[in-house]
């Protein structure tokens, strides 16, 4: 019989441990599973190879080309230019059907679901997601639509930890941290760029933060999926090695710094003319699996005069990057990057899947080539070939809309192999973040973790997070044996006017729970003779003993319980229940004693600091009367601007600040001595 503990598994469970060492070598197991499982969910790449091959190669006789990481291919020309239409139209009438009938999460850019999720359903993705969002992108992109591979590929690795997460019942913060470094490890993986794909995760979170937790596990995450996509794919950045690019005039950071201003500009008209889209296709009177098909058309029919905005685009990005730049008029430069805009907006605004990250970087791109386009032959000192505006024109856009700057720089560096261009590229990125503000590419994009339900605890209460449950503690002997008949049980109930107690076995050990709901459902005739076991819950949500208050709390509000069972020790034996009136009147009570947890000197020892108020009993006792625990050691008390060690018969003043060292265990009794918690009534059997 199985249910949720939070930091209650085995050791080949991944079970969170006490001490830091521990806990560090278990997310680095956690994080080698989830990058080698995302490292093979990027391999979603070879459905996207042949769905393209599929519609454009075979029904539209037409080969979009490849940049030098992905064969470096020239491709054809569109030979049926009729049939372009109808091709992309099937895909997104395709992906439509797939998407709304089977998984309606899977619709648009996957990774702003993936960031929803994060935010808002406690870090979980229902599983039909994965394969439904890897098939409706192949054939939204494959098709000729306009989208990334980027954001697909976020919300499937994303999708596959939160269920390794939900798998190994871990706590909503833990599962969080999953998705975090799933998503990141996928984009790393595809992108071929570890590093930036493991920032990418916890920075795209928020507009001006990041999820600062979940970055050494991200790293090793992002680091093992690119092994495995890499010995798949190759290693090669995407867009080559591009050598000898680097800043060689002072004249060219005023370049860079246009540059910077243009992106930024044109970033807030992607946003805007993107979700401008989904609106407008939000409110069109269709049925929403036929909204993507009609998105399809407009796309296709642009694709008559523009195919390079069809698809992922980077082939023809790669063109820019040296004198091929030239096959283009410098109009059709200066035209592309907006037509790019309008086609990926229909694409995935109209609800098709696709990813909006890759998209970004390609109009970035396109700008940068534009600008050195025009300024060739007229600006002096300009660089000899376009590939440094290029490069970053694609940090500076997306880095900006996405608010993604650092992320960004590293991640398009990996892709070029090219480092030297970071001091002109933080130049226009830094100015492209100041013209997009707060504007925004993700509308799922908090302000910062404060602004997010994820950490809404942590800062609307940061004392929650220092008090243990223990403190809040409501130990009980009214526990209920399987075996009771539920007559019994009701009585029991009733009498105490509870909302419902843990089933335990006959060794304490929590097997379920039993509400006054699931008793009323058994007919009265045989209440009498059924077992409790018959009706209980059968997988309890159960906190541990050592847990903090803001976890217990958001367990409560998840499973939406008014109180949990509280257990102990591997054997789960029930200890007493937590409810959320307990919790608060021990935060209301810590709050008036102004106490917090420092961290301990070692992995066993707490420093607990407590303020002696005016009305404390305290004031004027000796230290020797407090009858503090065997092995509390005060430290210090500081008083009157000075720190004093004290002795046994040192008396405490009102206003002091103590700082006791406590092991975890001690803790409750140490709360209870300076005032702190209450003795809990215990329930009459």
């Amino acid at each position: 019989m199985r249910f949720r503990l939070l930091r209650q598994r085995k050791p080949l469970r991944f079970r969170l441990l006490d001490s830091e060492g521990s806990r560090l070598a278990q997310w680095i197991t956690r994080s080698l599973l989830v990058g080698i499982v995302a490292g093979f969910a990027a391999i979603f790449f070879w459905l996207l190879e042949t769905s393209t091959h599929l519609f454009l190669g075979k029904l539209a006789g037409f080969v979009p080309p490849s940049p030098i990481g992905e064969g470096n291919d020239s491709g054809t020309a569109l030979s049926r230019t009729w049939v372009l239409p109808l091709v992309v139209t099937l895909g997104g009438l395709l992906s439509g059907l797939l998407v709304f009938l089977l998984a309606p999460e899977a619709e648009g850019h996957g990774t702003d679901s993936a960031i929803a999720a994060f935010h808002h359903r406690f870090g979980q993705v229902r599983a039909r997601v994965i394969p439904v969002k890897a098939l409706a992108s192949a054939i939204t992109i494959g098709s000729g639509g306009s989208g990334g591979r980027e954001g697909p590929t976020a919300q499937i690795s994303a999708g596959v930890a939160s269920l390794i997460g939900q798998l190994l019942h871990l706590d909503p913060a833990d599962r969080r941290v999953m998705l975090v470094i799933g998503m990141g490890a996928g984009i790393g993986a595809i992108f071929r760029a570890p590093l930036g794909g493991a920032l990418l995760g916890v920075e795209i979170l928020y507009i001006h933060d990041i999820e600062v937790g979940a970055l050494l596990p991200s790293l090793i995450a992002s680091i093992a999926a690119y092994t495995v996509f890499g010995a798949w794919a190759g290693w090669q950045p995407i867009f080559g090695t591009q050598p000898n690019l680097a800043l060689d005039h002072p004249l060219q950071l005023a370049y860079y710094a246009a540059l910077g201003l243009l992106c930024g500009a044109v970033g807030v008209v992607y946003a805007r003319t993107f979700y401008g889209v989904t609106d407008y296709f939000a409110r069109l009177r269709l049925p929403v699996w036929l909204k993507p098909a009609v998105g399809g058309l407009a796309v296709g029919l642009i694709g008559l005069a523009f195919p390079e905005a069809l698809g992922t685009g980077y082939g023809y990005l790669q063109r820019t990057m040296d004198e091929r730049i030239f096959d283009f008029p410098w109009w059709f430069l200066l035209v592309l990057p907006f037509t790019k805009i309008v086609t990926t907006s229909l694409s995935i605004g109209s609800g098709g899947s696709g990813g909006i990250f890759g998209p970004g970087m390609v109009i970035g791109g396109l700008v940068g080539a534009a600008f050195w386009r025009l300024g060739y032959a007229i600006l002096p000192s300009l660089p000899p070939t376009a590939a440094p505006f290029v490069i970053v024109g694609m940090m500076a856009l997306f880095g900006s809309i996405a608010h993604t700057p650092l992320a960004t720089m590293v991640m398009v560096a990996e892709m070029t192999g090219n480092l030297s261009l970071l001091a002109p590229a933080m130049l226009a990125v830094g100015l492209a973040v100041m013209v997009v503000r707060d504007e925004t590419i993700y509308r799922n994009q908090l302000p910062s973790r404060a602004d997010s339900p994820a950490h809404r605890l942590q800062f609307s209460f940061p004392l929650l997070s220092s008090l243990r449950v223990s403190a809040a503690l409501e130990e009980t002997n009214v526990l209920v044996h399987v075996g009771r008949r539920i007559r019994e049980v009701k009585r029991m109930l009733a009498e105490r006017g509870l909302p419902g107690l843990p089933v335990v076995d006959s060794e304490g050990r929590l097997v379920g729970m039993v509400s006054p709901a699931d008793l009323e459902a058994v007919p009265p005739d045989q209440a009498d003779t059924l077992p409790v076991e018959a009706v209980m819950r059968r997988t309890p949500v159960a906190v541990p003993l050592e847990a903090t208050l803001d976890t217990a709390l958001e367990l409560l509000s998840e499973h939406r319980q008014a109180w949990l069972p509280v257990v102990e020790g591997r054997g789960a034996r029930v200890v007493g229940l937590v409810s959320v009136s307990r919790i608060l009147k021990v935060y209301r009570n810590a709050a008036r004693a102004s106490v917090r947890r420092l961290r301990g000197v070692t992995a066993d020892t707490e420093l607990l600091e407590f303020v002696i108020e005016p009305e404390s009993s305290l004031a004027g006792r000796e230290i020797r009367q407090l009858g503090l625990p065997p092995g509390v050691l005060v430290v210090s008390i500081q008083r009157d601007g000075r720190t004093m060690v004290p002795r046994g018969d040192t008396v405490l003043r009102a206003g002091d600040l103590v700082l006791v060292l406590v092991h975890p265990e001690q803790e409750h009794q140490v709360r209870e001595r300076f005032s702190l918690t209450e003795h809990a009534a215990e329930p009459q059997a």
